[in-house]
């Protein structure tokens, strides 16, 4: 079934529908007027409005479910019909083989993707699938009209003075909110079991101690056998990812704060007019611009200065990566502590004036622990951008695993090191590949803790200043 031509008919379908609503129940509402002039007690519930929208759920909803629920369950509903006129002995005894068979069979009856000739019971397969593809549209495009006139019948027939139509499409709303939210509840429980499942079947070939605390990451010449499981200690991967966000902090935070501050507290709205939006553009540059950012321009000017200043510095290392990835979040930052600041009640400012403070001192002393717990929320999300980012890493980082404290040498992340994993021809089922999900799994666990904390802090401090 067309997908936009079916949006095309819903999206028609609901303007019918909310426009026979609306006229049904405005003509009720002119009864109404009559009856209340007349003496009489009959008024209309809802807003004509909401008896409109009320038309409309009940008419496009069910339609939208057959469609939904034909798009789920027609291919299986077609290739079960296809497979049984198939010929036995032409058959695939193999689930895997009759996907494969099927798929063939559909490019055959699109017309597209049709790679060398087909056998004959192929091209009879093909046809018939056509012909049951384009029966079963028909069918379901029939369902969904049937559904829809009932639905607005329905609604036509229903609609009376003691309607509530506003009820129900406040309930409607507050349940698409729910299926909302557990969409995206239930999305990060998925996300989190796929990757608990396939660690827990690393971390039956690899200890877990030695994982967590070993000290030699080269998982590319460790087996999984047991005892030589060596090469899988995360702890180098770990500290180039704090190392380097370390310093992405260290440049973000005080120069994405200041300029916060700046807008917020002491710039005119004309600089704020252009300021604010030109911080902003940072955000928008893809990561991929920031790693040939740091290859070609700030590697480089490192390297430079360490000349000068006499210190070996790599082009490539865990500075350049830090450098970069701090300019690429400032602007997470500004913006975001920007808003909390603007957000401080304006009586708190005065009433500091008014006691004699400074201008400096009622934005130290008043305005900014008033703004904490939203600054701190802020600067705990861009660590997580920095802890999750990858791009700027691959290029100015040096991708190489190794325990180090020193900023100055290439160092690598548990970002890069899940790329790595998880590209080139490795058997899925290896630890050489499950140890990506491990380490997925941490960068969760560390999130999680970020967020944990965060809570915290906003918690303590929002039950001082409210």
């Amino acid at each position: 079934m067309n997908s936009v031509l079916v949006v095309i008919v819903l999206l028609a379908l609901t303007v019918v529908a909310y426009q026979l609503g609306l006229a049904r129940s405005r003509k009720l509402e002119r009864a109404s007027v009559k009856s209340l002039v007349s003496g009489a007690a009959d008024r209309l519930h809802s807003r004509p409005s909401y008896h409109g929208w009320l038309a409309v759920l009940r008419a496009a909803v069910p339609a939208l479910f057959v469609y939904i629920a034909w798009s789920i369950f027609g291919d299986q509903i077609i290739g079960s019909l296809v497979l049984a006129q198939i010929p036995a002995d032409q058959l695939p005894s193999d689930p895997l083989q009759q996907k494969v068979l099927l798929q063939k069979l559909n490019n055959l009856a699109t017309g597209f993707g049709i790679v060398g000739d087909a056998l004959p019971f192929e091209q009879e397969a093909a046809a018939y699938m056509a012909k049951v593809s384009a029966q079963g549209n028909a069918v379901a495009f029939a369902v969904m009209a049937a559904s829809a006139a009932l639905g607005l019948f329905w609604s036509w027939k229903n609609t009376g003075y003691q309607t509530r139509a506003r009820n129900e499409v406040e309930r409607a709303i507050q349940i698409g909110l729910i299926i909302c939210s557990a969409v995206a509840i239930f999305t990060t429980v998925g996300i989190v079991l796929s990757m608990l499942g396939e660690a827990i079947e690393f971390f039956k070939v690899v200890n877990p101690a030695d994982f967590f605390f070993g000290t030699v990451w080269n998982p590319a010449f460790a087996t999984s056998g047991a005892g030589s499981t060596d090469g899988f200690g995360m702890l180098p991967l770990l500290a180039g990812t704090l190392l380097i966000s370390a310093i992405a902090m260290a440049v973000a935070i005080p120069i994405g704060l200041m300029s916060a501050i700046f807008m917020a507290e002491y710039a005119s709205a004309a600089t704020r007019a252009w300021a604010k939006p030109v911080i902003e553009i940072l955000a928008g540059i893809p990561t991929i611009v920031y790693g040939f950012f740091a290859l070609v321009t700030v590697g480089p000017f490192l390297v430079d200065l360490g000349n000068v200043l006499g210190i070996d510095i790599r082009a490539t290392s865990a500075l350049t990566a830090g450098l970069v990835m701090g300019i690429m979040i400032i602007p997470f930052i500004s913006s975001l502590s920007d808003d909390i600041i603007t957000q401080v009640p304006r009586a708190m400012r005065d009433g500091s004036l008014a006691l004699g403070a400074t201008k400096s001192e009622t934005t130290v002393k008043v305005v900014l622990p008033a703004a904490l717990p939203g600054i701190v929320g802020a600067i705990l999300l861009a660590v997580s951008r920095a802890i999750g980012e990858t791009m700027i890493v691959v290029l100015a980082a040096g991708n190489s695993p190794v325990l180090t404290a020193n900023p100055f040498e290439a160092v690598s992340t548990v970002t890069v090191s899940i790329v790595n994993q998880l590209t080139g021809d490795q058997d899925f089922s290896s630890a050489q590949s499950l140890v990506a999900f491990a380490l997925g799994l941490t960068l969760f666990v560390m999130t999680l803790v970020l967020n944990v904390v965060a809570l915290v802090v906003v918690r303590r401090y929002r039950e001082q200043y409210e």
